[in-house]
């Protein structure tokens, strides 16, 4: 992949952006191997992705001035660099940038000053379906600009057509964080859509999505049929997010329950399970080790697909003591992932497969089956 912001010197976010995508493939490869230190593990074939266009959600700094917004990255003086034309999101999601960049203007929510600690628009978070419609949050000081906003919204909605829904979230204080505690829809719909293997996926605000839609179908659909396989009775799917491995392993028969902290997660997998008229999944706001330590069974699988700390001394502990045949770990940070295989001796790696989620980068997202041995 060429791009000319990288060759300019102006974002080296994308650090092997000089490396063929065979050996960032080969490089992956090997760190999954050498993580997952054991023998007998059969590896398949890597799931590639697209080298560019593949981003379906855009987290874009704001900076520059009133009349003239960046819409990418801070410089080291905390300056705005301009990034509408990143070859890593798809044309149609780059499309909605300049139509942003001019409601900046039009509306004006003055850009974040962060060197000096003044103005009130600090990011602008875009999300894009598969089918193309997207949902726009702007991150807020404060509600000072609420009602230029809500003023100006026809406007944005005119110029673009997907548009579904628009919301203002606000982070008061001066730190280095994405996005605050509370959201303020502003929109008639408050939930996008994700379409992913004929599953409407219903993602809200904050709640969190794979960040590439083909490669986390892929990455869906690898552990469905890793469990179909096993034939479980019963599942759970801990740190189930909006339900992604959850409602693609229930089927007939089948006793599925997802636990994740954010309530609006859990409220976005109900919704897609009613709508699918899916029996036996249920989901539930709540720790995921907590949930473990606290149940009085043992399912026949376990999913995990923690943050990048992984999934911890106290659930690998449970998992190692609790009897469970079969575990699922989905892992986006291999040393933590290598730290809680150590933790559970008895749950051997069976089989493993790199998801390139992220191109052009070191990060990757690896499936491990682990099976009792």
């Amino acid at each position: 992949m060429q791009c000319d912001y990288f060759d300019a010197g102006l974002c080296r976010s994308c650090t092997l952006m000089e490396v063929p995508y065979g050996s960032q493939l080969a490089a992956k490869e090997s760190a999954c191997r050498t993580h997952v230190d054991a023998s007998g593990v059969t590896w398949l074939p890597p799931v590639v992705s697209a080298e560019a266009g593949f981003r379906n959600k855009a987290k874009m700094v704001v900076g520059g001035t009133l009349e003239a917004p960046t819409l990418g990255i801070l410089d080291p003086q905390g300056r705005g660099v301009d990034l509408q034309g990143c070859g890593l999101y798809p044309p149609s999601l780059r499309a909605s940038f300049p139509v942003l960049a001019r409601f900046v203007t039009r509306a004006r929510l003055q850009p974040y000053d962060v060197p000096g600690r003044s103005g009130e628009l600090k990011h602008v978070l875009v999300t894009q379906s598969p089918d193309g419609e997207l949902m726009v949050r702007f991150v807020l000081r404060s509600t000072e600009a609420l009602a230029r906003i809500r003023k100006h919204l026809p406007w944005l909605q005119d110029e673009l057509p997907g548009l579904r829904v628009v919301t203002a979230n606000v982070l008061p204080e001066h730190k280095a964080a994405l996005e605050g505690e509370r959201e303020i829809v502003l929109t008639q719909d408050d939930t996008l859509r994700m379409s992913v293997d004929g599953l409407d996926l219903h993602l809200r605000p904050q709640s969190f999505f794979q960040t590439n839609t083909d490669v986390a179908a892929a990455l869906y659909r690898q552990a469905s049929a890793w469990a179909d396989e096993a034939a479980p009775r019963s599942v759970w799917d801990l740190y189930c997010g909006v339900g992604g491995f959850a409602l693609h392993l229930a089927g007939p028969g089948r006793v599925v329950t997802g636990i994740e902290t954010s309530a609006e997660a859990i409220e976005s997998a109900r919704a897609t399970a009613a709508e699918a008229g899916l029996a036996g999944v249920r989901f539930e706001a709540g720790d995921a080790t907590a949930f473990a330590l606290a149940s009085s069974d043992v399912p026949d699988l376990v999913v995990v697909n923690p943050p990048r700390r992984g999934i911890g001394a106290e659930l690998a502990g449970w998992l190692e003591r609790s009897g469970v045949a079969r575990v699922l770990y989905s892992s986006c940070h291999a040393p933590s992932l290598a730290r809680d295989l150590a933790a559970m001796p008895s749950l051997r790696p069976a089989r493993g497969r790199l998801l390139d989620m992220f191109p052009q980068t070191g990060h990757f997202e690896v499936l491990v089956e682990l099976v009792r041995a």
